[in-house]
This record gives structure tokens, C-alpha cells and sequence, in this order.
């Protein structure tokens, strides 16, 4: 017997559209509706895309009238940097690519090597005083 074909209801619609507003995963969209996510994305294909849009837009909205007003120190400054044509301060302090760092390894051959050295050289110095 072959399952009935589902028809999304007008409140699934909007419920789908805020939830993926939110950020919800379709998984866990389509667990909420209790269908699919193969159901969930064929049929509200449209919710999924244009919630996360359409949340953003206003959050941008707001951050944007936020920034305008000169009260919100921290909403401009935010802008300035994500949104506004300087980029901080990297243009400023930029002096071209920074090289790779050196590594040097030393096993314990080569410090006790060392080390002999450095007691050799502290002796032949004694001996001229």
C-alpha cells in the first residue's frame, strides 16, 4: 500500500520559514514536522532559502539603523569593519608576506656536544687569568 502523498499545510509553511530563520538544521526541522528531510526539502524549498534570507536582511536592518543613529558606539564600529570600505588596520601595519618561522631541532647529542664545548672554552679562559 503506497503512502499517502503529503500537502504542507499553510502554518507548516511558516513554521519551516522561522525555524530555518533561526538556524535550525533541516534535520532537525524535518524531526519537528515529523517527516522526511527528503519530504522536508522537496516541499519547502522555498521556506528554507528565504527564512535564512529574510533573517538576515533584518538583522542587517537593525544593525544598520543602529549604527546610523550615533548611539551605538559598538554597532558602528561593527559596521565600519565587516561592511564599510577599510578593513582595521592590516593595510596600515601590512609590510608584505611575513617568511616562515625557523625551527631548529637539537637531539641530546647535540647539547651535550654543546655543552662540552661551552665547559672546554670556560676552561681555556681560566687559564689566561
Amino acid at each position: 500500500m503506497a503512502r499517502p502523498s503529503f500537502s504542507p499545510s499553510a502554518e507548516q509553511r511558516r513554521s519551516v520559514k522561522a525555524m530555518a530563520g533561526l538556524g535550525l538544521r533541516h534535520q532537525d526541522i524535518a524531526v519537528v514536522l515529523e517527516i522526511a528531510e527528503k519530504t522536508l526539502r522537496r516541499h519547502f524549498r522555498v521556506e528554507l532559502t528565504r527564512g535564512a534570507i529574510e533573517a538576515n536582511a533584518k538583522v542587517g536592518q537593525t544593525l544598520f539603523v543602529m549604527a546610523t543613529s550615533g548611539r551605538n558606539i559598538a554597532a558602528t564600529i561593527y559596521w565600519e569593519r565587516t561592511r564599510g570600505t577599510r578593513r582595521g588596520r592590516e593595510s596600515e601595519t601590512d609590510s608584505g608576506p611575513m617568511p616562515p618561522p625557523q625551527i631548529i631541532i637539537r637531539t641530546d647529542y647535540d647539547q651535550k656536544k654543546n655543552t662540552q664545548a661551552e665547559q672546554k672554552q670556560t676552561l681555556e679562559e681560566g687559564k689566561d687569568l
